[in-house]
């Protein structure tokens, strides 16, 4: 019996959606609530507090940057976490992980009903219920309506602090700059470097959100660019008002009034929005808190419902959580997660539900710092990120011994709660998990190195992830493909036959013997490593020194015969056979581009194209895009006459656009700066859609039936 694959979610979000997550989650309490607590343990060394926090959050932003773009998977930094270092610490980040979102979007709420108090009496339990399920609604309805209105909430947020920041700064300024250094912020550090440095851990809960996305990354489009530069982005924002906000309001404010304040930037409002009409400054700022809770309690449910979905898809929770709903939502996961919220709003006060946030959301990022160590260290090659963190490995020793020691500073219960948590996961996935789940992590393939096991299961998980995430902008796949020689068998034929006659071919182009190439093909084929299915076998291997890869595509019309070596399939014929040999230096480029075949493949029309193609050009046409590719033959009474004796390396194409083929008296000629054209070359030309129009529009309109268009290829 075939297993289901799971429900995967719509790839829908871009970059001004990662920022705004990112930048939703981070300003809520961490700016319009927390100042005022943080000021009483630091003094006015709290500017600086919220300055180390912003820095010393970097190395787990960017090893939560590299895992999203080498695993965007739902569940972020549990899915990280458990693929890299087991199943047993992914219950506990999992479980962990979730409750540290949940309370920092409690206290969003919480938040919320301190600056609704400022205009009317509302009890905060049925304000929170009611929000949450709003939230809950929005959630369910879908990611994109869900981010949508998370666009929405930021871009008033960020208009409204930056006009708090112009008018506070014009404030700061007229009461002298050099006279506040001595009042408002003398002592600076009145509590030492203790004191400071539990501040950091305290205040850490304010950029904790900068990795939420990391929890929705499967439903990034192009995540190897979108997710860093989101998170980079939101993170710049972010430190420059948290920094530049919380100086203001230490400024204005007199120590004991903002050290009791749980609205303290609409009490500095009112201390330079005077020349406004009425409660005019004070009304804008609550706008901008209760956008930025707003936007924090809704991107919270968003990214720790897929916690739970992600966990269910793996076993360690019950199945029902995985499943999506009418809007391809994960519906169950939502509710328990707003549920829960509403809970904690009713029953913690607002200090203790940050320091626990905090305190495991330090544990978290420590941990992410450790799986890129392991993710790296393992070796596997299907590991292929598309941003990889800078300063590696120290970046990431640093920034687990940074975070271990600002727990510490947290205090005896952040401590507790945390060793709590971890208990509780561990017991939990030794008591109802351990029997059904079957993988191991990536630091299996770390032992392996040392003599002990690894879990194959992984590498093939990563591998469809590679598949899925699709090429990158500069792989070559077009221009392999376009130079591909063809193999048309008429009649069954062994496979062996096959392998040799490809391997034949593929020595004329690479430094290896045909005999070579032999080997490892059948050594790839018994041992389990080329992939069967869809009527398709992708042959392939790797050799040193090579800088690009080549490809045969092996036609049979009629089938193959499977001689001497059993292979796995589907029980569909098999009628393409493809040879693809790349470097050994570049395994990511590699399995991107088999991905890239496998996944053209899978693509409902093309076994048909495959078996109706009329030319070798119509062959290699089928695996690649139609609006990227042109064939057209130079004649000697047409437009095309004109690049007969020229050499490449003169020709002035459109920007965007290679010759990556030449057919000469049926023979294929690689293309070379040096080549020159002859009358009677067939040329197939790849690019940009917009500069093969160009092309094409040169030379189609005159020439003799010699062109074929983009939009007629394959």
């Amino acid at each position: 019996m075939r297993l289901k694959k799971p429900q995967r979610l719509k790839k829908q979000l871009g970059l001004v959606d990662v920022f705004a997550i990112s930048t939703g989650a981070m300003f809520s309490s961490g700016f319009f609530l927390l100042p005022g607590l943080a000021a009483a343990q630091a003094g006015p060394a709290v500017v600086l507090a919220y300055l180390l926090a912003g820095i010393l959050i970097i190395p787990a932003m960017l090893s939560a940057a590299e895992l999203s773009t080498a695993m965007p998977r739902a569940g972020g930094a549990y899915y990280f976490v458990d693929r890299s270092l087991g199943p047993q610490a992914g219950a506990v980040a999992g479980l962990g992980t979730w409750l540290a979102l949940v309370f920092k979007s409690a206290f969003a709420l919480i938040g919320m009903g301190a600056y609704l108090a400022l205009f009317v009496h509302l009890q905060i339990e049925p304000l929170a219920v009611g929000l949450t399920l709003v939230f809950v609604v929005l959630n369910i309805v879908g990611a994109k309506e869900t981010t949508g209105f998370q666009k929405v909430l930021v871009f008033v947020l960020i208009a409204v602090l930056a006009f708090f920041l112009v008018q506070g700064l014009a404030a700061v300024v007229s009461l002298g700059p050099s006279r506040l250094a001595r009042t408002q912020f003398a002592p600076f550090a009145p509590f030492g470097l203790t004191g400071l440095l539990s501040t950091v851990g305290f205040v850490f809960v304010s950029y904790a959100g900068l990795t939420k996305v990391a929890s929705v990354a499967e439903e990034v489009s192009k995540p190897d660019r979108n997710i860093p530069n989101g998170m980079l982005l939101s993170l710049a924002v972010t430190t420059v008002i948290y920094v530049v906000g919380v100086t203001i309001i230490v400024a204005v404010l007199e120590p004991e009034a903002l050290h009791a304040d749980l609205a303290p930037v609409a009490t500095a409002a009112q201390a330079f929005f005077g020349w406004l009409p009425g409660r005019t400054g004070v009304v804008l700022i609550v706008i901008a808190a209760i956008a930025a809770f707003a936007s924090t309690a809704n991107a919270g449910v968003l990214a720790a419902s897929r916690y739970l979905l992600a966990m269910s898809r793996d076993r360690l929770l019950w199945g029902a959580f995985a499943r999506l709903g009418r809007f391809h939502t994960p519906t169950l996961a939502v509710i328990v997660t707003g549920t829960v919220m509403a809970a904690i709003v009713i029953s913690m006060d607002p200090e203790g539900v940050a320091k626990l946030a905090s305190a495991f959301q330090l544990l978290m990022f420590a941990l992410l710092n450790v799986a890129v160590v392991v993710m790296r260290e393992s070796h596997i090659e299907s590991y292929d990120p598309g941003y990889r963190a800078f300063g590696y490995p120290w970046l990431q020793i640093v920034g687990v011994l940074v975070y271990l020691v600002l727990i510490v500073m947290l205090g005896l219960w952040p401590i507790v709660f945390s060793a709590g948590v971890v208990v509780v996961g561990l017991a939990w996935y030794a008591i109802f998990a351990r029997s059904s789940v079957v993988r191991s992590g990536a630091i299996y393939h770390v032992f392996e190195r040392l003599g002990r096991q690894r879990f194959m299961g992984l590498d093939r998980e990563l591998r469809e992830i590679i598949r899925e995430k699709g090429l990158r902008d500069d792989d070559p796949f077009d221009e392999v493909v376009a130079r591909a020689y063809v193999l048309n068998v008429p009649r069954p034929e062994p496979l062996t036959k096959l392998v040799r006659d490809a391997s034949v071919r593929l020595h004329a182009r690479l430094p290896v013997t045909g005999e070579q190439l032999i080997k490892q093909f059948l050594e790839g084929l018994e041992g389990g490593l080329t992939p069967v299915a869809h009527g398709a076998a992708l042959l392939h291997t790797r050799v040193p020194g090579l800088p690009t890869s080549e490809l045969v595509l092996g036609r049979t019309v009629r089938g193959i015969k499977w001689d001497a070596i059993e292979v796995p399939t589907d029980g569909t014929p098999v009628r393409a056979v493809f040879f693809l040999v790349s470097g050994q230096e570049n395994p990511g480029w590699h399995l991107r581009i088999l991905g890239a075949l496998a996944g053209r493949v899978e693509e409902d029309d093309f076994m048909a194209n495959w078996l109706q193609a009329e030319s070798d050009e119509a062959v290699r046409a089928t695996l690649l895009h139609r609006d990227r590719v042109l064939s057209f033959t130079i004649e000697r009474e047409a437009a095309t006459a004109e690049l007969e004796g020229r050499a490449l390396r003169e020709l002035r194409l459109p920007p965007g656009v290679l010759i990556a083929l030449i057919r000469r008296y049926g023979d294929s000629i690689v293309p070379r700066g040096s080549t020159v054209l002859r009358a009677g070359d067939h040329l197939t030309v790849i690019g940009e859609p917009e500069g093969l129009q160009q092309l094409a529009r040169i030379y189609m309109s005159i020439a003799s039936g010699g062109i074929t268009g983009p939009q007629d290829v394959g």
